[in-house]
């Protein structure tokens, strides 16, 4: 992917040949990837709603008013793009474009085809290293394609708000929406993963994302300093903190910096991603087979060990709740059911030696 020595990457990074995406998304993002990869019938309806999507216009706004990059125009960024597409092995380089915006930001969309932006605002905020990650990021939304889902939904989502009028239509578009945005978020999470294999920089990855939270002033910050937000973020509080943070993260399509920062470190710190850079990891070649009832099975299992190890308020009620209710079926069950104690003599009376409830 890359050509000649000049667009050698500045120092040796592991690739990863036929890696697939589901190497690093999210559980919650892959189960609803592989949901969709299986969904029969989805090329169809595919294939009909990008006739009806402005993406040409989007592609002919972004070729008039923004600068491609490339060999002549920010060919730093075109390196670091083929760069990213080789690690990951992207065979077909998306295109990629620079847009006047002092907001630091950068997008993946397209429906044919992904199509790279990033802002001004970005390139000027973020080093070398921190930009990669940024462009791993990206690339990573590409291999996953979120692009193309995320457009078809929030097509379906924008459709469904015009038939709002219907009775109860507001409840059930809220409903999409919300369970839409929580995709979103999790994709996000997927992509920093993404950036990280790219990068291969956990410290540029944290840099970033605190040059993205607080500027251009890291000689003002600190990652340990901005990681201890995180944990107390996440553990603070009582309920009425808890119910906050949930109506805050509700309308945003991304999570918030610093959870984001400490989630790529437990990532970057678990034996999945040390296996992954020794080289173990599910290749595309065996997406086909990919279990849609693993995926929503090892989904619901983290979102269980997240409600079980959170030290939020109210994730700890939810969890003090379930445990309660599961320790009360089970007292309810062996009593009427003759388990446990009363299983000893055939009643519910104590046995000999024991102190009867």
């Amino acid at each position: 992917m890359t050509e000649g020595h000049e667009q050698a990457p500045s120092r040796q990074r592991r690739r990863f040949p036929d890696i697939s995406s589901r190497t690093y998304e999210h559980p919650a993002d892959r189960s609803a990837l592989v949901a969709l990869r299986k969904l029969s019938g989805f090329d169809t309806v595919f294939k009909a709603l990008s006739g009806l999507l402005p993406e040409r216009s989007l592609r002919l706004l972004f070729l008039s008013d923004s600068v491609r990059v490339s060999d002549a125009q920010f060919a730093h960024l075109h390196t670091m793009l083929r760069d990213a597409c080789y690690i990951l092995d992207l065979e077909k380089v998306p295109p990629m474009y620079v847009t006047q915006d002092p907001k630091p930001n950068a997008m993946c969309i397209g429906l044919d085809e992904p199509l790279i932006v990033v802002t001004t605002g970005l390139v000027e905020l973020l080093d070398e290293e921190e930009m990669r990650a940024v462009v791993g990021h990206e690339v990573g939304h590409a291999l996953s394609g979120h692009a193309v889902y995320r457009t078809v939904l929030l097509f379906l989502t924008n459709l469904a708000l015009k038939v709002a009028w219907i009775p109860l239509g507001n409840v059930a578009i809220t409903a999409i929406v919300t369970a839409l945005r929580e995709w979103f978020r999790k994709s996000e999470l997927s992509a920093d993963r993404a950036g990280l294999l790219v990068g291969q920089d956990l410290h540029a990855s944290m840099r970033g994302l605190m040059k993205i939270a607080g500027g251009n002033h890291l000689h003002e910050m600190n990652v340990d300093a901005f990681l201890e937000q995180a944990e107390e973020y996440e553990a603070g509080g009582d309920l009425r903190d808890s119910v906050l943070k949930i109506l805050n993260v509700l309308p945003r399509s991304h999570p918030f910096t610093t959870v984001r920062a400490a989630e790529l470190k437990r990532w970057a710190e678990s034996r999945d991603y040390q296996r992954i850079m020794d080289g173990h990891y599910p290749r595309r070649e065996e997406d086909k087979d990919a279990s849609v009832g693993d995926s929503f099975r090892e989904s619901a299992s983290h979102y269980a060990d997240t409600v079980r190890t959170s030290q939020d308020p109210l994730m700890k009620l939810v969890g003090d709740i379930a445990g309660g209710a599961g320790d009360l079926g089970g007292r309810l069950r062996d009593r009427f059911t003759g388990g446990a104690s009363g299983a000893a003599n055939g009643s519910g009376a104590a046995g000999p030696g024991e102190k009867g409830e």
